[in-house]
This record gives structure tokens, C-alpha cells and sequence, in this order.
């Protein structure tokens, strides 16, 4: 079965040696740089961890910095890390939203064949997704270009953990109705918004909205994907690990309890990739 990881973080070998010094001035990238589930990955990582892991293509990205050359150090390296590997990676870019230069940075990392956007975390860039006033520049250089959008979102209950934020369906929910236009994944589950796509209206309001699996086993139990298969949703959930933090084996653990059907797996590991990336 293929399978495609949309939800890869890579470090430049720069930010990894340097990165007490950079969280003096990122708060946001120190608070997760100091967690005890913190990995390191570089791109020759990522690679190998795919390989033993049977992963087909991963979506790879850097740390979204409050700080646009921080950035754009990032960008180069996912920038060189797709063209030395085309067949197995596909890059997004990460920046301040709210920057000058940030649109240009978009346009930049379109041109050097990146395809989306994120992980951008809202709360650790000081940034309102639930804001027209703070998200139409972004949203229409998505657009413009044909980028996707990637953010961080959390539930706004249960457990609280190193870099979980305070951005949840509420806001993801604002965005969507504020930017119908604008493909957009929302991590971790969308922090639940996906629940709301059972009301009529809201299901409309999210037609934008797909949604990670990243962090699943540090979240939920297996049945969080019974349910979403009995709402009819599984078209929208794209296999996220969050590498290096989570690889396949802990996956397969959660899923193994799950016991779900292949067509199920199949939706979630490939065929929505599919579908996602030809829209």
C-alpha cells in the first residue's frame, strides 16, 4: 500500500547547532525545542526513516520563526532538500504571516517548486487565523499561487503539552468561512472541528478543510478513527506522523487497535493525497 506523510518537520544542520542561542529570541521554538518529546531531523533523517518505514512521499517543512530570515533559512533547506530529492519529497514554506516580505517570500518558494504553506503555528507567530484583517494578504497569495495552507491546531480540552496553543476549531472554523477559497489542512485533527462537518451548515463552511493526523497516538484512542469513519469523513483525513517526534511504528500500534478496513487505510495513506493535490 503507498503511503504519503504530510506532516514532516526538518531542521537545518545551522538551526540544530545554534538553537539555544535562536530560542532566546523565538520564546514560542524554545518552549518546543525544550520539551522532552523533542527530536531533531535533518533531510538524510527524514529519508531514512522512510525508507524503514515504507513511506512512498513526505510533505517536509521547517520551524515557522516569528523572525523571516530565520525562515528563510528553512525555505532554502526544504528548497534543496526537494531538488536533490524530486520522486520522494514535496516542501511547504514557513514565515511570519504578518512580515513584510512574507508574500514575497510565498511567491519565492512557489517559484523554486514548493507547494504549500505551514506548519505555521498562529499563537507562536502572534497571529489572529479567526481575523480577516490578519489573514486576507495570506490567504490571497495562497490563492494567487495555488498553494495549500498547513496550521497548527489543538483541542481546546483535555491535556495541555509544550506548544499546544490556544487555537482550535473555533478559529479554524472563522478561517474557513473567511476564506473559502483557500485549501487548507488543519493539524492535528483541526483540534476537532472536524466533528462540526455533521451539522449541516458547518459542513458547508468547511468544504476548504482537510485535516493531519499528526500526534494521534500522544492524543487519542483508536477509536477516534471508528468515529470518523462512521461520520462519513474519511475523505478529508490525510496521514500526518509529526516525524521526528512520531514515526509509522507508533502509528501502527493506534492502528492496529483500530482494526479499521484497507479502503479505509488506503483513503487516509494515499488516495486523498491524491485527490488533495489535484484540486
Amino acid at each position: 500500500m503507498k503511503i504519503v506523510d504530510c506532516h514532516v518537520h526538518v531542521y537545518p544542520p545551522e538551526v540544530i547547532s545554534d538553537w539555544e542561542r535562536i530560542a532566546e529570541g523565538e520564546p514560542y521554538f524554545g518552549v518546543l525545542a525544550r520539551s522532552k518529546v523533542h527530536k531533531w531531523a535533518t533531510v538524510e533523517d527524514v529519508i531514512a526513516q522512510m525508507d524503514a518505514d515504507g513511506i512512498e512521499q513526505s510533505f517536509i517543512f521547517g520551524f515557522a520563526f516569528s523572525d523571516l530570515s530565520l525562515c528563510k533559512l528553512c525555505n532554502d533547506y526544504v528548497i534543496s532538500a526537494v531538488k536533490s530529492y524530486p520522486d520522494r519529497l514535496k516542501g511547504l514554506a514557513v514565515l511570519p504571516p504578518l512580515a513584510k516580505g512574507a508574500l514575497r517570500e510565498i511567491e519565492r518558494c512557489k517559484e523554486e517548486g514548493l507547494v504549500g504553506v505551514g506548519e505555521l503555528f498562529p499563537q507562536g507567530q502572534d497571529f489572529d487565523i479567526a481575523d480577516a484583517r490578519e489573514t486576507w494578504r495570506l490567504a490571497a497569495a495562497c490563492h494567487e499561487t495555488g498553494m495549500f495552507l498547513l496550521i497548527h491546531t489543538a483541542e481546546p480540552v483535555g491535556h495541555d503539552y509544550p506548544g499546544k496553543g490556544n487555537v482550535g476549531p473555533k478559529e479554524a472554523a472563522a478561517f474557513c468561512l473567511n476564506h473559502p477559497e483557500v485549501r487548507v489542512i488543519f493539524a492535528h485533527f483541526g483540534g476537532g472541528l472536524w466533528v462540526y462537518e455533521l451539522m449541516p451548515e458547518m459542513k458547508l463552511a468547511l468544504s476548504n478543510a482537510y485535516y493531519d493526523t499528526a500526534a494521534a497516538p500522544l492524543l487519542y484512542e483508536p477509536e477516534i478513527f471508528k468515529a470518523i469513519e462512521a461520520s462519513g469523513l474519511t475523505h478529508k483525513f490525510l496521514y500526518g506522523s509529526d516525524y521526528p517526534i512520531l514515526s509509522m511504528a507508533r502509528y501502527k500500534k493506534l492502528f492496529n487497535r483500530f482494526e479499521g478496513n484497507e479502503s479505509f487505510f488506503k483513503s487516509i495513506f494515499f488516495d486523498n493525497f491524491k485527490k488533495f493535490c489535484a484540486l
